[in-house]
């Protein structure tokens, strides 16, 4: 009771003349990104204060939130990916943007890609507003492509093109090729000695694996916008089945005792990783890399081009002190000035669409170069359900994929223990 009354009074929201609070997390640059924005807001606007709550990672976010509201001390304001926000938004307690959207002189609807502006809405009404539209993409070194003479991701590659290209590039201490399981060879193992540099790496998540399902003219649900369980159809399963194949049948991935011992983000940026799939989040601690030159290309397809949806909203909390003051920091934080501070310190792919297409994103002398494969996917961009029990969908799928990728599970085993993993949570999400 005490630890929750700590965290409660940690996120407790503004009282006459106080700050405006704002719940976030992030790594040290993400939240350094945020400094940064909230000190040009209060230097912008004298008299103005805003508090950073920062929470330790998205679990501690939405525990904190959870227990501030149900406490009567929200937050003002929070900052939470589309994914994560519906259990709240069911709970009845963010203030719709809406009407201070529909208000506003300084925001208006159309300043924003669409794309991100639905992932916020229920029943079509706008209830948070979004400060970026990244997609995953494929970051790579191009110095060891260059190193062992193979061709950069070119736009419109396949999946097979991205499994060559991998297989190449893992290779042992002395520079050769290590190859993976030939199943087609019976008692076939692994041999010679490991990879001292891997060809590709990924996480086992449903989000990961979704715009593959997608580009190859699957679906992971039974119903896109009202699901009620998870049911991969035909082309699905084979998108997964290629997945897990990534580690049991090419070993071009790490192992998950690797991934214990050293991330894939430390990996790539240890040299030790050729590519890497992750959203723009990753460019932050990629500038930092000194060692060695590298890019971003779009991801392979199928059939067609598709990719997944990340972004995070502001949300203003129902319970709030001063919402107005709230919606004030909104404004700037999403407007041309605000947007161009986060597009700057390489966080965000602005949902602002001018900023997105100015210097201020697409800057030549800043990595990654090729900026723009972030917004020549948004066409084909999707996004996952919001519905109110979707963070426990994400982890218990997500423990299913780990071990599916990892320990080389039959794709008919991973599909029916995420339906019947899932389905109560699914059910549960309805009542």
């Amino acid at each position: 009771m005490v630890a929750a009354a700590l965290v409660a009074a940690g996120c407790a929201g503004a009282e006459e003349g106080s700050a405006t609070s704002l719940l976030v997390f992030g790594d040290p640059h993400e939240l350094a990104a945020y400094r940064s924005l909230e000190a040009a807001y209060e230097k912008a606007n004298p008299g103005a204060d805003v508090e950073l709550v920062e929470a330790s990672d998205r679990k501690d976010l939405i525990a904190r939130l959870s227990t501030s509201i149900a406490g009567g001390k929200p937050p003002d304001l929070f900052l939470m990916n589309y994914r994560f926000y519906g259990q709240f938004a069911a709970k009845n307690a963010i203030e719709p943007a809406a009407p201070m959207l529909a208000s506003s002189t300084a925001l208006k609807a159309d300043d924003f890609f669409p794309q991100a502006l639905e992932a916020f809405q229920v029943r079509g009404e706008q209830m948070c507003m979004p400060q970026n539209i990244s997609s995953l993409v494929v970051y790579y070194n191009k110095d060891l492509f260059e190193k062992y003479g193979i061709a950069e991701p070119r736009p419109g590659w396949s999946w097979d093109d991205m499994v060559a290209t991998a297989i190449a590039l893992t290779r042992d201490a002395n520079g050769d090729v290590v190859k993976g399981v030939d199943f087609d060879q019976p008692g076939a193992a692994p041999t010679g000695p490991p990879p001292a540099e891997y060809g590709l790496a990924v996480s086992p998540e449903l989000i990961r694996l979704a715009p593959f399902a997608w580009s190859n003219g699957g679906r992971l649900f039974d119903d896109d916008r009202s699901p009620t369980r998870i049911a991969l159809d035909e082309p699905a399963v084979a998108a997964l089945q290629n997945f897990v194949d990534l580690r049991g049948r090419h070993g071009v991935v790490p192992t998950d005792q690797e991934v214990e011992s050293q991330d894939d983000e430390a990996r790539f940026a240890a040299g030790k990783l050729a590519m890497l799939m992750s959203s723009r989040r990753s460019t932050t601690t990629f500038r930092a890399i000194s060692g060695f030159d590298w890019d971003v290309a779009a991801l392979p397809v199928y059939r067609t081009p598709a990719t997944v949806l990340h972004s995070d909203a502001y949300c203003v909390t129902r319970g709030s002190s001063d919402k107005a003051a709230a919606w004030k920091f909104v404004e700037f934080a999403l407007g041309p000035q605000g947007a161009a501070i986060m597009a700057g310190t390489g966080r965000t792919v602005p949902s602002n669409r001018a900023v997105a297409q100015s210097p201020a994103f697409l800057d030549p002398g800043a990595k990654p170069r090729n900026a723009r494969v972030f917004l020549d996917s948004i066409p084909a961009i999707r996004a996952t359900p919001t519905i109110s029990t979707w963070p426990e969908i994400e982890d218990v799928a997500n423990g299913i994929l780990e071990n599916a990728l990892y320990y080389n599970e039959p794709a008919a085993d991973v599909v029916r223990r995420l339906d019947e993993q899932t389905r109560p949570l699914f059910e549960r999400a309805g009542r």
